[in-house]
């Protein structure tokens, strides 16, 4: 006989058997004594944040990405695309999310940062000199810094889709607008402001809002994957934003406005990845220096991040935490020195300058799995991450220098 051969040999198949599910309990228990990396056990309550999103059916999907301006300290896709959970999940570097009104700040607002350092846009102008139908009688008041601190007087929003067939349509309302305020006296927060200012904008630099934003913003920062109206084969790795007819809007702006305007917009329309947001806002953190080059000088980023009181919350272009709010979009723990800005479909970035700190936290909302008491649930969601993310930073004591906490 064999030595081994037999059905009870050390070599026969109930040997191997044994062996194999020792060696499956020995890699299980390898794998249950492997130390859990630094970053996972700081950032805990934060991933738990986020899911509470997902399994409450505020939104199907998320990313979230924390950094410093020399490093990405956290970054984790979250969920599905849509609520079909045969959905692709999202990822930090190649999904594609409508960011809503934080067109306002990644592309809008940094644009005329870019005009007016060159002496190409005069933000204390009335706009009227820039766009002549908007001017006449008290609207002759209005400047471009009132449009960015939202101080102007004009009403939050037209839905331009519902009262106007075209683009010229649209633009023609938006100009007639009559003011709801003295100009310069009441911050009230609108997205005409920015529609406007994206007029403002193409005629003080002679392009098309979305060809200024990728030769002033997007090329010299490096973003390579934010942009308005994407292609068809671009919208395969986008998360829909809304949906319309009852069909998912994937790679289509869910703002109706925006829609009617061409996708175009200086309120809405703009497309990012997680990882390009996180660029920006490192561009921010490091006073307007790039990789290879400098955005703006720090002294113009400073202008656009001085306060005002006449402008309430509002800087030119960022939002910054209001301690009223309960809850505040920034949670509770961010410094006073922090500004950011919201979107409609659940978008969010945040930079903290005193924590050396940003903050981009991506879902769509607009899917959300049920749509009773979803804005109020976001709102949650939001300070709930941002407090998670403060707390597990200043408990690890994370400097600018570490890759980790």
């Amino acid at each position: 006989m064999r030595r081994g051969g037999g059905r009870n040999g050390h070599g026969g198949p109930a040997a191997r058997r044994a062996a194999s599910a020792v060696s499956a309990v020995l890699a299980v228990l390898a794998v249950l004594a492997t130390p859990v990396p630094a970053q996972a056990q700081s950032f805990r309550a934060a991933d738990a944040a986020v899911r509470e999103g997902i399994r409450r059916g505020v939104y199907p999907g998320a990313v979230l990405l924390v950094g410093r301006r020399d490093t990405i300290l956290y970054r984790k896709a979250y969920g599905r695309l849509t609520l079909d959970r045969r959905a692709a999940a999202p990822h930090p570097d190649s999904t594609l999310w409508d960011l809503a009104s934080l067109t306002k700040v990644v592309a809008t607002m940094p644009v005329a940062l870019r005009l007016a350092e060159r002496g190409e846009l005069d933000l204390d102008a009335p706009v009227g000199r820039y766009v002549p139908a908007f001017g006449g009688g008290v609207k002759g008041a209005v400047t471009v810094r009132m449009l960015l601190n939202h101080t102007s007087g004009l009403r939050p929003a037209i839905n331009l889709q519902r009262r106007a067939a075209t683009r010229a349509e649209a633009l023609a309302l938006v100009l007639a607008d009559s003011l709801l305020f003295t100009p310069g006296e009441v911050p009230r927060y609108s997205d005409l402001n920015a529609i406007v200012l994206g007029l403002v904008l193409e005629a003080a630099g002679g392009a098309p809002l979305d060809v200024l934003a990728r030769r002033e913003v997007f090329e010299p920062i490096g973003m390579a994957n934010t942009l308005f109206n994407p292609l068809p084969a671009q919208r395969r790795r986008a998360a829909p934003g809304g949906t319309d007819h009852g069909g998912p809007l994937r790679g289509v702006v869910q703002d109706p406005s925006a829609r009617r305007l061409g996708g175009v917009a200086g309120h809405a329309g703009l497309f990012a990845t997680g990882a390009d947001l996180a660029r920006y806002a490192q561009t921010w953190l490091r006073g307007g220096a790039t990789g290879g080059a400098r955005f703006a000088e720090a002294t113009t980023l400073d202008s656009f991040l001085a306060r005002d009181a006449r402008a309430g919350t509002r800087l030119l272009g960022w939002d910054t935490p209001d301690r009223e709010a309960a809850p505040s979009a920034f949670g509770a723990l961010t410094s006073d020195a922090a500004y950011g800005h919201t979107g409609w479909t659940g978008t969010q970035l945040w930079i903290d300058p005193a924590r050396d700190l940003f903050v981009v936290f991506l879902t769509n909302r607009g899917l959300a799995a049920t749509r009773r008491h979803s804005l109020t649930l976001m709102r949650e969601r939001r300070a709930a991450v941002a407090d998670a993310v403060v707390t597990a930073v200043e408990r690890c004591g994370v400097v600018a220098s570490q890759a980790s906490c």
